[in-house]
């Protein structure tokens, strides 16, 4: 579903009208243009920036906290760029713009602008053609 206009609306467990959940949505700052596949969970507890025009598949799970290991902190998914559905973006971690994580993909680590990553754990594969 593409957000263009329509902000959001959240139900008393976070849930959205499309069918994506977040947690602490006040910690999430969502640009114009999003489109963000149903059954996606995104934790903003410490905050989560999706910047315009980014893409987000089916089942993914966006983190700024994990209880696991204790990570946190800001996610950003900068202008532009792709996730791949069921993947899942751990916390301080900054998708560059322009930038697409394959599908099923596990992301730890910063990805620069501009290039594709793949697996699990994510690796470099290629840079994006113009």
């Amino acid at each position: 579903m593409i957000h263009k206009k329509i902000k959001p609306e959240f139900d008393e467990n976070g849930m959205t009208q499309w069918f994506w959940r977040v947690s602490y949505h006040e910690n999430l700052k969502l640009g114009e243009n999003t489109e963000i596949g149903s059954f996606t969970m995104i934790d903003a507890m410490y905050g989560i920036k999706i910047e315009d025009n980014v893409k987000i598949g089916f089942g993914c799970t966006i983190l700024s906290y994990s209880s696991i290991d204790k990570k946190s902190g800001k996610t950003v998914l900068k202008k532009n760029c792709k996730v791949g559905s069921n993947s899942v973006i751990m916390p301080s971690v900054t998708i560059g713009e322009n930038s697409t994580v394959g599908a099923n993909s596990f992301v730890n680590c910063n990805i620069p602008s501009n290039e594709v990553w793949v697996g699990n754990p994510a690796r470099y594969l290629k840079n994006v053609e113009d």
